[in-house]
């Protein structure tokens, strides 16, 4: 497909779109009639299908030189599906939990190199916390952001920790190294802590949320400030957060132990 960076770029992303949403209506579509549809030479669609097969998003059919949409565009129609799915069924689990331990409850999933929060319940002693709803946050720095990390394909996670990586307290680990030795200590003891990596007097602790394969698609956090929320109260609390991050991942359908 041409660049992206210029006028032409995104004409031919206009047109890839274009594709796709005829091959959607037609269930099946060739060279010939899509480039009369939309209007180009043949030689520009067959680049454009060719650049959308090598992602799986179209496919041939048994009848040469008929395309169709591929599994790739399923694909990414279930990651939408999942993160609709996780907002729609992580409410009640969030309030009963904040209900439980008093705190801030979040649930954050994975944007490109940012956790984002989708669900925020609040508990009573946390009446006055910050609204992350819907903010980018770092994932080295923040205990949602550290389980996505750790549950990521090897790959993902060294594009994502790739180069410096932020301090924004002076409790930020920024070394990869050290970085990358407490991603594993996460995925053996099943949660991750953060104290004042994000914020300064800030602390939390978070679960993993699994999908109906059993793969993590999400995070279960609880959040205080750190005259309340201390390594022992961490301790307390963390067996009603696991519990609340199974519950969760069983509302999206999987049935194994959550942690």
């Amino acid at each position: 497909m041409e660049p992206t960076n210029g006028p032409g770029g995104l004409q031919s992303v206009d047109r890839a779109l274009q594709v796709l949403e005829l091959l959607a209506a037609w269930g099946s579509g060739g060279v010939t009639e899509l480039a009369a549809e939309i209007g180009v030479h043949k030689s520009t669609v067959f680049r454009l299908l060719g650049a959308l097969e090598a992602r799986d998003l179209v496919e041939q059919t048994v009848e040469r030189g008929k395309y169709r949409l591929g599994f790739g565009v399923v694909r990414l129609a279930r990651r939408v599906n999942v993160h609709l799915e996780i907002s729609e069924q992580a409410q009640t689990v969030t309030e009963k939990l904040a209900h439980r331990v008093g705190e801030s409850i979040n649930v954050a999933v994975a944007r490109e190199n940012f956790a984002v929060n989708v669900v925020q319940s609040r508990g009573q002693a946390s009446v006055a916390s910050h609204n992350w709803i819907g903010q980018l946050t770092p994932l080295h720095a923040t205990s949602s952001g550290k389980v996505l990390l750790a549950h990521m394909d090897k790959p993902q996670r060294t594009l994502l920790l790739g180069g410096d990586l932020e301090r924004f307290t002076e409790r930020t680990h920024v070394d990869l190294a050290s970085v990358e030795g407490e991603l594993s200590e996460i995925l053996d003891r099943g949660y991750a802590t953060t104290f004042g990596e994000l914020e300064v007097g800030l602390n939390a602790v978070a679960v993993p949320v699994r999908g109906e394969d059993g793969s993590v698609v999400a995070a279960l956090s609880a959040s205080g400030p750190a005259y309340r929320l201390t390594a022992e109260r961490i301790e307390e609390i963390l067996p009603k957060l696991r519990d609340a991050g199974v519950e969760l991942s069983r509302r999206l359908g999987h049935w194994g132990n959550a942690a």
